[in-house]
């Protein structure tokens, strides 16, 4: 059993080397959770809804589960965002077709690929993302991640923290609205029209 080891150490190759030799999910357990933050924010910037950013994350760590075992992935980083990617064009698209219908004067992805890039922001690269997460202080940090990536309630993290319910709440507030302060002062087009 993996579960009760210290495993946090473990480089992401090293635990999908681990996977594919014995097949454990208990490996993409600890591999996935690493990049629920990061999936977050590429989902919110394409689909631009907190709450569907959120199920996205979770279709796709179930995609994730059904096609890591039929081929082998070096760069797991890089994989896993184009399968978000993938999943939010997706998503656009299939909310444009049923918007065309409505006003045939709205271009979509699927009138012409080469649309899609201009309908597209510039995405948010992973980095982007990384290094927004270090712009944040360690609290804002601990909360943001206890309540996206362990799906914690307020309560749980103001035990596990030791905060009480306001400082978990101006955490969390603060911590999402320094992450989007950063990715705005690097480039303002990253969240143009995101901000409310």
């Amino acid at each position: 059993m993996v579960s009760g080891k210290n495993v946090s150490h473990i480089e992401d190759k090293d635990l999908l080397e681990r996977y594919y030799t014995d097949h454990n999910n208990e490996w993409l357990g600890i591999l996935l959770p690493r990049y629920t933050m990061l999936l977050l924010g590429v989902c919110m910037k394409y689909l631009k809804n907190e709450e569907d950013a959120k199920d996205a994350v979770q279709q796709i760590f179930l995609k994730v589960m059904n096609e890591l075992p039929k081929y082998r992935v070096d760069y797991f980083k890089s994989w896993v965002y184009m399968i978000a990617k993938n999943y939010c064009l997706m998503q656009i698209r299939s909310h444009n077709i049923k918007e065309v219908e409505i006003n045939e004067t709205i271009i979509t992805v699927n009138d012409d690929p080469e649309n899609e890039e201009k309908f597209l922001q510039k995405e948010v690269s992973l980095n982007e993302l990384e290094n927004a997460m270090k712009e944040l202080s360690k609290e804002q940090n601990q909360c943001l991640t206890l309540f996206y990536l362990e799906k914690r309630s307020y309560r749980d993290i103001t035990g596990i923290t030791g905060f009480n319910l306001l400082q978990v709440k101006s955490f969390i507030q603060n911590g999402k609205r320094n992450l989007k302060q950063h990715l705005l002062k690097n480039d303002p087009s990253v969240l143009k029209n995101k901000i409310s």
